[in-house]
């Protein structure tokens, strides 16, 4: 008898067990998710959170400001669905797929697009996975964090500098050819003045 009581007692410990690991899990995931987004909402730049099937799980202010979108056309939509499939670039798919299971990351990787509302824009994109080194992945799901910095002013100003600088050798050789051509016209004046 004493032997049946503690083996229903201790399956009744399991479960409580089970239970408790699961409250702690979620407690855990709750207050991660949390942190996570409450670092990921300062941010000035744009910034997707995405989840191990690259669905949106969340997005900040300056992403929704840039991209002139609503959460309801972001969140839960896979990323290369946005918008008008411009995130559905091979390239790019590639680096995101690798960055789960191949634990890697990805920083400067160049999307020049023409987006709805806002026009051209020239984008660098960095991501990696976020994760905590002591936890099982019940505990805490696998994430992506896709970070997002629009240089096109910055190409811009870069382009026209280039332009400029091109402008201003054409001119530089130009009067250096004038001018080389002036000085050796003085040589001869002064050459035939001392004969």
């Amino acid at each position: 008898m004493k032997t049946t009581n503690n083996l229903k007692l201790n399956k009744n410990e399991g479960k409580d067990e089970d239970k408790n690991n699961k409250d702690l899990a979620e407690l855990l995931w709750d207050e991660s998710w949390t942190y996570i987004k409450t670092v990921v909402d300062v941010m000035r730049e744009p910034i997707l959170i995405l989840d191990k099937d690259f669905r949106v799980m969340a997005a900040n202010d300056p992403f929704y400001h840039t991209f002139q979108v609503e959460p309801k056309e972001t969140e839960n939509k896979v990323v290369y669905d946005l918008g008008n499939g411009q995130w559905d670039i091979p390239a790019l798919r590639k680096l995101l797929e690798d960055v789960l299971p191949k634990n890697t990351f990805f920083k400067g990787f160049q999307v020049s697009h023409e987006f709805p509302h806002i026009g051209r824009k020239v984008i660098i994109l960095n991501a990696r996975q976020i994760y905590r080194k002591s936890s099982s992945s019940k505990e805490f799901p696998p994430i992506i964090l896709l970070a997002m910095e629009d240089v096109t002013d910055m190409m811009d100003v870069a382009r026209k500098l280039a332009e400029h600088t091109n402008k201003f050798e054409v001119k530089l050789t130009e009067r250096t050819s004038l001018l080389e051509v002036q000085m050796e016209k003085l040589v001869r004046e002064i050459y035939g003045l001392k004969k």
